[in-house]
């Protein structure tokens, strides 16, 4: 068996403790802390204990610490499947959503979408899941708000006087004025 991997030199365990309670990353902390253990004189199996690895996962992590420091210890973004829509299209998108739907053309009173997912089909001829179009919308800002449902055939200053009037004066009753039984 080998000699442990150093760690740096211009950090030390309550440093990297300091780092890990302001830093928002769940995983990056918990590295951070498995580390601080190393730093303080624990041993490599603590820290793996800790961490809840192994103790190779342990040496990646200090070999990655040791390159980059503690932004070394956060997830880099995993490159994935290309995105279906370019540019273009997602500003396409962006437009028609702020827009709204045109009912006599779109034939949809409201953007759902489903909706948004037949439109991207029908104008650019690429298939995305409903699923893909939250996550673009998601990924520029958007949220998903539903309105509450309203009767065609309501009458908004009828509203008003179906409305429950509460009580102007509250008052504590009878029953909590009167002494409780012990």
């Amino acid at each position: 068996m080998g000699a442990a991997i150093p760690l740096r030199d211009d950090f030390d365990g309550c440093t990297l403790r300091r780092l890990a309670r302001v830093c928002r990353d769940a995983k990056q902390t918990r590295r951070l802390l498995s580390l601080a253990v190393i730093y303080d004189g624990g041993s490599r199996s603590d820290a793996a204990h800790i961490g809840g690895v192994t103790l190779q996962i342990i040496r990646d992590w200090v070999l990655r610490f040791n390159a980059s420091g503690p932004n070394g210890l956060k997830d880099t973004p995993k490159s994935g499947r290309p995105s279906k829509l370019d540019e273009q299209q997602r500003r396409a998108l962006i437009e028609i959503v702020e827009r709204g739907p045109y009912p006599s053309v779109d034939a949809v009173v409201r953007w759902r979408l489903k909706d948004l997912a037949a439109w991207i089909l029908s104008e650019f001829g690429i298939v995305v899941d409903e699923r893909t179009v939250s996550r673009e919308l998601k990924n520029a800002g958007y949220r998903r708000l539903t309105a509450r449902p309203q009767h065609p055939a309501q009458n908004e200053f009828a509203v008003e006087d179906f409305k429950k009037a509460s009580q102007p004066n509250w008052r504590k009753s009878a029953i909590s004025l009167k002494a409780a039984p012990r």
